[in-house]
């Protein structure tokens, strides 16, 4: 096997996500024999300065890997700027890169999956992304990994050869859509994709990842995607700044190592149309959304009060 791809961990103000995050990565099997960058951001505020400065001292003292760098930047860049510029960095450096932000507890065969899907498919220019989350599927008699057109961005790994056609810019972007694609992109619109590119466009976001999405799909790139899920975001407890309180995306983390991969290179149907169920139900009736929903009014009132 070649060398195990770099680390990728993103980290900003919150230290007991980012404590759990650091230990669940601790206990994969290669991380041993793995190189870990944390990149840790600016503080926005005075008010997140004591939390950023926590965060950089676990950093700074954590082990268990084969070596660890610490980036600590000196300025606020924000998620999406960071993650691009650090993973830009590494592809370039090393080729691959695996992505992980501070909130996302990982199976101890989380990397070893990640490593074997990026020896497997370094070569071939379809597949362009690997993710290691996925939905509680009703579907159960899946592969163990399919190909799936959507980049999901809950740990994750690419190439540089992949990451190069990675588009910053949403005019290009959308340019590039018509009607028919706009639909094959939303998953015939049971996700709210394109409303994203356009919450962008028109600074209601700053997405890194739904660009990213965009320029695997715009390049025809598959994604591959386990049947059972190798990471939990626990950052659905209003703690991050773009995440709510929320228990719709819950999943209980495989503890088995991924040994199938499929060997034809095309969207399997059967994955389409589970995750496409899902996506269009994930939030159940009317009575269960309106619940959600006051749920997180409640959760924000409390954070903005505390």
């Amino acid at each position: 096997m070649s060398s195990p791809a770099p680390i990728a961990l993103f980290v900003y103000n919150r230290p007991d996500h980012t404590r759990r995050t650091i230990s669940y990565l601790q206990k994969n099997l290669l991380a041993e024999e793995s190189r870990l960058f944390i990149f840790c951001d600016g503080a926005k505020t005075e008010a997140d300065k004591t939390n950023v400065d926590e965060v950089r001292q676990l950093a700074r003292q954590t082990t268990g890997f084969k070596a660890v760098k610490v980036i600590e930047r000196k300025q606020n860049l924000g998620l999406a700027d960071s993650i691009i510029a650090g993973v830009t960095q590494l592809a370039a450096e090393y080729g691959k890169v695996i992505v992980f932000e501070d909130d996302l507890l990982s199976s101890p065969h989380t990397l070893q999956y990640f490593n074997d899907g990026l020896l497997r498919y370094a070569k071939n220019e379809q597949v362009m992304h690997l993710s290691a989350y996925m939905f509680d599927l009703k579907d159960k008699n899946l592969p163990e990994t399919f190909f799936f057109r959507a980049a999901f961005s809950w740990g994750w790994a690419t190439w540089a050869r992949a990451w190069n056609h990675f588009e910053p810019d949403a005019d290009k972007l959308i340019a590039q859509f018509d009607k028919e694609k706009i639909d094959n992109f939303s998953i015939n619109h049971s996700m709210n994709f394109w409303k994203q590119i356009l919450d962008f466009k028109a600074g209601r976001n700053n997405s890194w990842a739904i660009r990213w999405y965009a320029s695997v799909f715009l390049n025809n790139g598959l994604t591959l995607n386990p049947l059972h899920s190798l990471v939990h975001n626990i950052g659905h407890d209003g703690s991050g700044t773009h995440s709510n309180i929320e228990n719709t995306y819950r999943v209980q983390i495989a503890q088995k190592r991924v040994t199938y991969f499929p060997d034809v290179i095309k969207e399997d149907k059967k994955a389409y149309e589970a995750i496409k169920y899902f996506l269009k139900n994930r939030k159940g009736s009317l009575f269960n959304r309106g619940l959600q929903f006051l749920k997180q009014l409640k959760g924000k009132y409390l954070r903005k009060n505390s």
